[in-house]
């Protein structure tokens, strides 16, 4: 399904409707979505996804706006769906290359509002609060936002009213009955949408495997008051940040037992401050700093931890390793892992949980007690949602291709007139007879490389990775003027041989390094390049011969 062919821009007709994914199309996160209209530009959600073991020193993955920052002067506003970082993570570092008025609900302004202060740029940016059902107009787009549920407060799917159709963009969603934290989904707004006609629906994929319909966040409330009950010792729930009704369910669990709470991780107190701005967390009890709580007996705390998914910054980390400087685990005490293993994440969770399992400590997964429930729609949850909106147009996102053909293949076993399945990058026009795939647009990764934004595939990425899997040698040599060398050459091979252990390689090579230098032809020993370039081929073919592997190779040749 990966389309490899260059990018070949469309004209933009001023009165059809585009749809260009520049992320989010074919992977989950990272999520940034264009709607075209009227010669103007709407971009909704503006989200990262997170490094992995190929992206070595990289955290933070952003996708690359060049397309858009050429048209910022036509791009009249950022809307954001919901605060999860893949929808909203990329504003605080993107923003200043596109300087456009941002639309969000209040608790996703709020949470915003903290990244733009860390960026130092909340000043500049025109961050405009919209009420939950707010509907209001951005150049020539009309927008309604219809309220949903999820694993975060104040989620939104995006009625999106042109003068050529209606799109429906939907935000991450489930229909959950029992929420805790904030209103139901507006259904009766998407029927209304429906019967007013909808052009398009682009589409959450992330669930769509799972059949019948996401259990309810009620149904872990009643669980975790159960499970608590059950334990004597310390109780370290690990869950996600952002969700604020799980927060709320650990914190009334504990009341309910007996316990106090403690928040221990930095982006929980975050959270938990922006949720009590917008007036949510009004029944919780307070909740105590980790070093307040070390000081509980045992039986009298919970603490609710940051790294469930085998982060190594982040508290489960630290506690499970021992250097967390108050809060321990041992033999009688459990961690419950309040959430979902993130593709990608499986060997870090096994890691961390092995550490834990030999400290003593017992593990709760989702396996064994219903302690997690999804925030995205099972499938029954989205053929309810076609049935509601009934579009003509499907266009499945946020999700990686087995997730796209499939949620195609739904679709169209409803009767949607059209499905059409696209990557980053791919221009569909949505009016007219039926949608086309009209062209390509550049699209790309940016990785956030301390405070620097670098193309993923850039020669620094590319080293580093390198580095990594073949090591890296430097040599450095003198040579008077005529290309005699002077001395012995030093020699540095960093991951691939050890000076004490290795001693009769590394003399061998420093041989083969003089044996290079010497066969430069005399007229070429004059050229600084040709004798580094000697000497680079036959570094690099000894680690090709003996270990077969590729070092970065680093020559330094001194005149003398």
């Amino acid at each position: 399904m990966a389309d490899n062919s260059p990018p070949v821009p469309p004209r933009f007709e001023k009165n059809a409707l585009y749809f260009v994914p520049l992320g989010g199309a074919g992977e989950i996160g990272m999520n940034l979505n264009l709607y075209a209209h009227q010669g103007k530009w709407l971009m909704v959600d503006l989200g990262v996804t997170f490094g992995n073991e190929t992206t070595p020193g990289v955290d933070i993955i952003l996708p690359d706006p060049s397309f858009i920052e050429e048209r910022k002067g036509d791009l009249v506003g950022l809307v954001l769906t919901h605060a999860h970082e893949d929808h909203v993570g990329a504003v605080a570092y993107l923003w200043p290359y596109l300087e456009c008025p941002v639309y969000a609900t209040p608790f996703t302004a709020e949470f915003l509002r903290h990244k733009l202060r860390e960026e130092g740029i909340e000043p500049d940016v025109k961050l405009i609060e919209i009420p939950l059902g707010g509907r209001f107009t951005v150049g020539p787009f009309d927008i309604e936002m219809i309220t949903t549920t999820h694993s975060i407060p104040e989620p939104n799917h995006l009625a999106i009213r042109t003068t050529a159709g209606t799109v429906l963009h939907t935000a991450d969603w489930k229909f959950d009955p029992e929420p805790l934290v904030g209103p139901p989904a507006d259904e009766a707004a998407l029927r209304r949408l429906g019967d007013e006609g909808v052009l398009a629906m682009v589409g959450d994929s992330t669930n769509i495997f799972t059949e019948g319909h996401s259990a309810s966040e009620g149904d872990v409330r009643r669980s975790m008051i159960d499970l608590f009950a059950r334990f004597q010792g310390r109780i370290a729930v690990g869950c996600f940040a952002s969700n604020i009704a799980r927060m709320e369910t650990i914190a009334l669990a504990a009341k309910a037992n007996g316990r106090e709470v403690a928040l221990v991780g930095r982006s929980l107190w975050r959270m938990m401050e922006t949720a009590r701005t917008c007036g949510y967390l009004k029944g919780c009890p307070a909740f105590l700093g980790d070093e307040e709580a070390a000081k509980l007996p045992r039986d009298k705390v919970v603490y609710i931890c940051t790294g469930s998914q085998g982060e190594p910054r982040a508290a489960l980390k630290r506690i499970a390793s021992g250097s967390h400087p108050y809060v321990s685990l041992s033999a009688g005490d459990v961690v419950i892992f309040s959430s979902r293993v993130i593709p990608g994440n499986e060997r870090s969770i096994l890691q961390l949980q092995n550490q834990l399992v030999e400290m003593g400590v017992k593990l709760i997964t989702s396996r064994d007690a219903m302690v997690h429930v999804s925030g995205h729609p099972g499938a029954e949850e989205v053929r309810s949602l076609y049935g509601m909106v009934r579009p003509s147009i499907a266009l499945p996102v946020h999700g990686e291709f087995l997730h796209l053909d499939h949620h195609a293949d739904v679709a169209r076993d409803l009767g949607v007139a059209h499905v059409v399945r696209i990557t980053n990058g791919a221009v569909v026009r949505l009016d007219g007879a039926e949608p086309t795939v009209v062209g390509k647009v550049p699209f790309g990764r940016l990785a956030l490389d301390g405070d620097r934004l670098l193309q993923i595939d850039c020669e620094i990425i590319r080293d580093r990775k390198r580095m990594g899997y073949n090591g890296s040698v430097a040599v450095s040599l003198a040579i008077d003027d005529k290309g005699k060398l002077l001395g012995t050459p030093k020699i540095s091979a960093r991951g691939l041989l050890d000076p004490e252990d290795d001693a009769d390689e590394v003399a061998d090579l420093t041989n083969r390094v003089r044996g290079a230098v010497n066969a430069v032809r005399p007229a070429d020993r004059k050229d600084d390049a040709a004798v580094a370039e000697a000497v680079r081929l036959a570094v690099r073919r000894v680690f090709r011969q003996g270990q077969n592997r590729r070092p970065v190779t680093d020559i330094h040749v001194l005149r003398v």
